[in-house]
C-alpha cells in the first residue's frame, strides 16, 4: 500500500489547518498578559502534535501544508516552511521561499519556522539567505539567526549599514538582541537617521549596548513627541533613567488626556511604588482600569485575578467591538486578557502590603529590581512582565545576548535550568 493511501487524508488536512491555526494562537500569546512560561510550552506542545502528524503523513502531509500555501497566510507559511526546512528537499523550500516572495507581508510565519526547526536541520539553509542579494532573505537569514543567538558575523555588520529599510532596522535589533557591544558605536551613528523608524530603533539598541548620551535623548524626546514608538522607548529608557528624570516626562504626559494610558504604562515600566496611589485613583476610569492593574501589579507583584481583587466593570462600557451592527468601532479591546481591577479591593491590599515598598527603589512584581529576581520572573512571570524582566537582565549585563521570551517553551526552559 502506498504512504498516500496509508494516511486518512481529511485528519491530515486538519492537522495542516490546525498547525497555522494554532501558530497564529502562539504568535499572539508571545505578547500576552496572561500566558506564562509553562502555558507557552502548552501550547507548543499542540501546534507540535498537528506538525507530528504532518510528518509521520509523509508526501501527504508536505501536500496539505502546500496546497494552504494559497492562503497566503503567516500561519500557513509556518507549517510548510517547518516541514520544507526539517527536510532536505530544496523544491520544497523553494516553493514556500517562492509564496513568501509574492506575498512579503507573511513572513512572520517563515521566520517562526526557522527559529522552531532545531538548528542541526538549518545547516547550509541560513547561510545562502545571508549570502543573498536580496534583501529580504537577507532579513530572514539575520532574524532566523537572532531567534536562534548566533551571531552571523559579518553579514551583520555589512547589514547595519544597507540601504534596505528594512533589513537594516533588523540588523540594529539583532545587534542588541546578541550583544553585540562592538557594533555599538555602527548602531549609534543611525540614531539621527532621516528614517525616524530607522533612528528610534538605532536609538533603543545603542541604550541597550550601553550607550548614552545622544541615544537615551533620542528615545526620550520619542516618548515625550508621542509616536507609535514611545512605549517601545519608554521599555528601554525608563529602565535607565534615573527615578526623577521618569517622573518629569511622565508629568508631561499626564497633561494630555489622549497619553494617560501611556503614562500609566511608563509608571509601570518605572517600577517606583510611589506612583501606586496614583494607579489606584485611575483605576476609577473603565477604559484605564485594566492597564492602570497590569501597572500595579509590574510594580507589586499582586495577581489581580489569583488574589481576588477584580471588579465588575460598567455593563455599559465596551472597549472593543459590539454586536450593534451600527457601531463602526472594529478595533479590538488591547486589554481583553486583562483583569479589572476593584480599585477599592486594591487600595486595601496596598494599605496591608506597602510597608514593604520603598519609593525611589525600583521594584519588578514585587522585589527590588536585580539579578535573581529578572531569573525568577524569566521562570514563573507572565509574558509581558518576563519581557521586561529580559531587558532588565541585559542591561545588568549588555555583553550577554538578550533572553528571547519567544522561543519554544521546552528550549526557554532547557536555558533556563542550565543558569
Amino acid at each position: 500500500m502506498s504512504q498516500t493511501h496509508s494516511v486518512i487524508p481529511h485528519i491530515i488536512d486538519q492537522h495542516a489547518e490546525e498547525a497555522a491555526f494554532l501558530w497564529l494562537l502562539r504568535h499572539n500569546a508571545v505578547y500576552a498578559p496572561h500566558y506564562n512560561l509553562k502555558d507557552l510550552a502548552k501550547l507548543d506542545n499542540r501546534v507540535e502534535a498537528h506538525i507530528d502528524g504532518l510528518r509521520i503523513a509523509g508526501d501527504y502531509g508536505w501536500e496539505a501544508c502546500c496546497n494552504n500555501l494559497e492562503f497566503k497566510g503567516a500561519g500557513e507559511a509556518f507549517a510548510a516552511g517547518f516541514l520544507a526546512l526539517e527536510g532536505s528537499n530544496s523544491d520544497r523550500i523553494n516553493k514556500v521561499y517562492q509564496v513568501v516572495e509574492e506575498c512579503p507581508e507573511i513572513v512572520s510565519g517563515l521566520i517562526s519556522a526557522f527559529g522552531w526547526v532545531e538548528p542541526q536541520y538549518l545547516q547550509g539553509k541560513v547561510s545562502g539567505l545571508l549570502s543573498s542579494k536580496i534583501p529580504l532573505w537577507q532579513q530572514v537569514g539575520i532574524a532566523a539567526c537572532a531567534i536562534h543567538r548566533v551571531d552571523p558575523g559579518k553579514y551583520l555588520d555589512q547589514a547595519t549599514q544597507d540601504g534596505d529599510t528594512q533589513l537594516r532596522i533588523r540588523a540594529l535589533r539583532a545587534a542588541a538582541e546578541l550583544g553585540r557591544v562592538d557594533l555599538k558605536q555602527a548602531v549609534l551613528e543611525q540614531v539621527n537617521d532621516q528614517d525616524t523608524t530607522v533612528g528610534s530603533w538605532a536609538a533603543w539598541s545603542a541604550v541597550l549596548l550601553g550607550a548614552r548620551g545622544k541615544a537615551l535623548s533620542s528615545l526620550q524626546t520619542r516618548i515625550i513627541e508621542g509616536s507609535d514608538f514611545s512605549v517601545k522607548a519608554m521599555s528601554v529608557a525608563f529602565r535607565v533613567l534615573g527615578l526623577h528624570e521618569v517622573k518629569e516626562i511622565l508629568k508631561g504626559l499626564v497633561q494630555h488626556e489622549d497619553r494617560l494610558r501611556e503614562a500609566i504604562i511608563g509608571a509601570g515600566i518605572s517600577g517606583d511604588p510611589s506612583y501606586i496611589p496614583w494607579l489606584i485613583k485611575q483605576m476609577e476610569a473603565p477604559k484605564l482600569a485594566k492597564i492602570a492593574g497590569e501597572s500595579f501589579s509590574f510594580i507589586t507583584g499582586a495577581d489581580i485575578a489569583y488574589e481576588d481583587l477584580e471588579g465588575e466593570l460598567p455593563k455599559d462600557f465596551a472597549a472593543g467591538p459590539t454586536e450593534n451592527p451600527e457601531d463602526e468601532n472594529v478595533t479590538m479591546d488591547a486589554d481583553e486578557d486583562l483583569p479589572g481591577p476593584d480599585p477599592l479591593l486594591i487600595d486595601r491590599w496596598w494599605k496591608q502590603h506597602q510597608h514593604g515598598f520603598t519609593p525611589g527603589v525600583r521594584y519588578l512584581t514585587g522585589n527590588p529590581v536585580n539579578e535573581q529576581q529578572c531569573q525568577s520572573i524569566l521562570r514563573t512571570g507572565k509574558q509581558r512582565q518576563r519581557q521586561a524582566a529580559a531587558l532588565e537582565l541585559f542591561l545588568i549585563q549588555p555583553a550577554m545576548p538578550l533572553f528571547e521570551t519567544r522561543a519554544i517553551g521546552k528550549r526557554q526552559q532547557k536555558w533556563l535550568s542550565s543558569t
